[in-house]
Parts: structure tokens; sequence; C-alpha cells
């Protein structure tokens, strides 16, 4: 049967400008560059350890939990503002019609990734949540081996919905297809350079997953 995971984050949720906003309050108090949206664009990065320090962030001085924890906070507290990307809720129920699986595999921590799914009144289309157990962002492809494991997915019949290089490292991982949508965490161009399919918008999805 046709699967498809997806990513949450700047896939399906539309967060890029809380993440700008947040970054740069940290940035602000510790007297660093602010981000433009377009330079977050081409510097965010897994891990997000060496994202906070490729933008200025000095771990000698201080631990990666302070401003990790100081990020989440602040990111929690505003990310129900956050609306979907358009037209997210049409595509998935379309795909859902198609008779596809769909899951979630997201770098946010478990318990919040569920919270914002049931919020923005999507998680029943998916069969499963994978999130990570931390708020630290390191790495998605383990939990990706799990849930392919556990839901007995099969790799010639499954795609990895993301927006990021990660995205595309978990889904040569797992021996899945790949495709990216611009307009998410990172450049289009960046994207590009990984050789996996980039489209600019979810409704172009329609046309390229079938049946």
């Amino acid at each position: 049967m046709n699967s498809i995971i997806w990513d949450w984050n700047g896939t399906l949720l539309n967060d890029i400008d809380l993440c700008v906003d947040t970054i740069n309050v940290l940035l602000d108090k510790r007297k660093l560059h602010l981000l433009t949206p377009e330079k977050y664009k081409n510097v965010f990065s897994f891990p997000v350890r060496d994202y906070y320090q490729a933008i200025g962030f000095n771990f000698e001085k201080e631990d990666f939990a302070i401003p990790a924890k100081e990020y989440i906070d602040l990111y929690n507290s505003r990310v129900e503002c956050c609306s979907l990307h358009h037209p997210a809720t049409e595509i998935l129920s379309h795909f859902n019609s198609l008779g596809f699986r769909q899951f979630v595999l997201s770098a946010m921590e478990n318990e919040m990734l569920v919270k914002t799914l049931g919020h923005n009144k999507i998680l029943h289309f998916f069969e499963a949540v994978a999130g990570l157990d931390n708020h630290f962002a390191v790495s998605k492809i383990d939990r990706g081996v799990q849930l392919m494991q556990e839901y007995r997915l099969e790799k010639n019949n499954t795609f990895l919905i993301g927006d990021t290089i990660h995205d595309f490292e978990v889904a040569d991982r797992l021996g899945i297809q790949c495709v990216l949508i611009a307009g998410g965490h990172q450049s289009e161009q960046r994207l590009k350079q990984t050789g996996a399919r980039v489209i600019p918008k979810l409704e172009t999805l329609k046309d390229i997953i079938t049946i």
C-alpha cells in the first residue's frame, strides 16, 4: 500500500516567521547579529546545535541546553498562532481519499507534536505520529527507521515529504522516495543541491504522487 511520511514544521505548518522571530530574541539578548527570513533559510540546518554555532552562539560561554530551552519555551508559547500552509488540509484529505497511509515524522518533541497537530485539526489523518523524546532536534533518522519497521512500510511505495536537506538525508537512509517543498525552512537553492525533486508548493504533489 502507498504511504506518505510528512515532515511537520515548514512542510505542513507555516512556522517560518515564528522561528525567525524566536531566534532573533535569543540573538538580541546576546548582542549577536539578527537574522532576516532570507538569511535564516540560508543558514538553518540540523542538528540545530551546529546552526546555533554558525549564527554566533558560543558554547564555551554557555551550554547549548540554555538557549535550546529558551528557544523552545518561547516557540511553544506562540506556536498555536501559526497556521497550516495552504492548502495542507485539502492535500491530506486528497491522499486520504486515495487510500494512502499517512504518517508524521518530526524533530519536534513528541508530546508537543501531537498537541499542535490536534490544535490544527489534522491529527485524524495520520496512522501514527513520530516526534523526538527531547527538544534538541538532533536527527530524525532513528525515529524514521523505527516508524518504517513498526508499521511495515514498503520502501518502494513510500514517500517522504519535507522542506529541508535533513529530510532528504532521512529519506535516503530509509531508502524511500523524497519530495522537498520550497518555501519552508531552507532555500530552494540549497534544497536543489540534494538532487531530490523540489517543488514550489503543496498542490503540486497531486500531480506527481499518484496511485
